[in-house]
């Protein structure tokens, strides 16, 4: 079957193309997505955003173990080929200040960051910047910039709602509430609360082997924030307390106020670090930066309760000294969790079970040194990971029916690179 050249979608080489058309004749069904990738790139670009680490912290303790030099310029624009995966630089918005976290609003019209390495005022807060994106060519315009309540801001998400940005700081041990206005820019926080409570032990009751895992036990360090998935309750994580906090959230005044009860408690010095809610919305998988753990939590929606009910490590059986635990991810089919290892440079590869308990399945080597965090794109297809102190991103094909995880054999070199988030221009905002 002989198709015209122009039929050959972008980014796709006459190589790759004619190999698909040998199987078309085969009688592959390959031709439909062929044709619905050419469609979707017509339309406009996939879009990654990659956030990285900038500048090199600062007036940090001496027990942070995590120090990246500063290797990134800022926020880093790629185009991404639906078929291959592969990233292609698409700019680079420069930003000193390590913006190493990013998130979307739904429309995607807006991009946020932290900047985490951004000192203002006496109290040496960070600071959030929001972006318009050109819908066109996904490219950046800052739009403001404003301080954040506290210092080194390491998360931050949008509330489903689309008025508010969430925002963790984790040198300052405190979580802000910002109002998104009507433009898209950045208002004064409406709510700040600090952390407080008694600091967890050094030494992580969960610690594998031999470990040497310590990092966040010397202050309060609010580490991640993010709503349930209805939107009622915020939940934040602070590693130095081994607590999840749990806030009852007012969408009119953007106002946070103590659960009944207010928190759950980690096992002592296991420090958690991300939580992820399975796409059903009655579970959520906490990460143990220290502890290299994973814990199930049974969630109850109508009162924003959480209980544990499994703990399982995030490395293979049998492993042996540090370890720091990084990003945790629920597939979007709920089949599989995958977990990232730090100095063990994986992401451990989970099976859910009809409750919600995992199995561990397998591991994947990350190809590069200390995973961060990764992501899927939209379709799922494909999972990278952000290799901060390899300076890559290396990219990996998902195997929907195993949850394995297949080197593309594709890097794209990025300095110490944090996160990386998706926005397929081609879909209407």
């Amino acid at each position: 079957m002989q198709l015209p050249p122009n039929m050959i979608p972008p980014g796709v080489s006459r190589r790759a193309f004619l190999k698909a058309s040998s199987a078309l004749a085969a009688g592959s069904s390959l031709l439909p997505s062929l044709l619905e990738v050419q469609s979707a790139e017509a339309k406009g670009p996939l879009m990654a955003y990659v956030g990285t680490f900038s500048s090199p912290l600062r007036d940090v303790l001496p027990t942070q173990v995590d120090l990246p030099p500063g290797n990134g310029r800022g926020i880093h624009l790629f185009q991404v080929n639906r078929i291959t995966g592969v990233m292609t630089p698409s700019g680079v918005h420069e930003v000193g200040t390590s913006p190493s976290c990013l998130a979307l609003n739904a429309t995607g019209t807006r991009l946020y960051s932290v900047n985490e390495t951004d000192h203002v005022g006496n109290g040496k807060e960070g600071t959030v910047s929001a972006f318009a994106i050109n819908r066109a060519d996904g490219q950046l315009k800052l739009l403001n910039t404003v301080r954040c309540g506290g210092a080194g801001p390491t998360y931050l998400s949008v509330h489903p709602s689309g008025r508010f940005l969430l925002v963790a700081n984790y040198f300052g041990g405190s979580v802000a509430v910002l109002p998104i206005l009507s433009d898209g820019d950045l208002g004064a926080a409406t709510d700040i609360k600090t952390d407080g409570g008694k600091l967890g032990p050094t030494k992580a009751t969960n610690a594998p082997p031999g470990s040497f895992a310590i990092s966040g036990h010397d202050r309060t360090h609010a580490h991640m924030i993010q709503t349930d998935p209805s939107g009622r309750f915020v939940l934040h994580v602070d590693l130095g307390l081994d607590q999840i906090f749990i806030w009852k959230f007012d969408e009119q005044k953007g106002v946070l106020t103590p659960n009944d009860p207010p928190a759950v408690s980690l096992p002592p010095g296991d420090g958690p670090r991300h939580f992820h809610f399975h796409p059903n919305g009655r579970w959520s998988y906490s990460i143990q930066e220290e502890g290299s753990n994973i814990v199930l939590f049974d969630y109850d929606a109508a009162k924003g309760r959480l209980a544990a009910r499994q703990t399982i490590s995030s490395l293979p059986p049998g492993f042996a000294g540090s370890n720091f635990c990084s990003e945790i991810l629920a597939s979007a089919d709920g089949r599989f969790v995958y977990a990232g290892n730090r100095l063990h440079d994986s992401i451990g590869i989970f099976s859910v079970g009809k409750n919600g308990e995992l199995t561990f399945v397998g591991e994947e080597w990350t190809r590069g040194n200390y995973p961060r965090s990764f992501n899927f794109d939209p379709t799922g297809q494909f999972l990278y990971s952000c290799n901060q102190r390899g300076d890559n991103i290396a990219v990996f094909r998902v195997d929907r029916k195993t949850g394995g995880l297949a080197f593309t054999g594709h890097y794209t070199p990025v300095g110490n690179p944090s996160i990386v988030v998706f926005l397929d221009l081609a879909k209407v905002g």
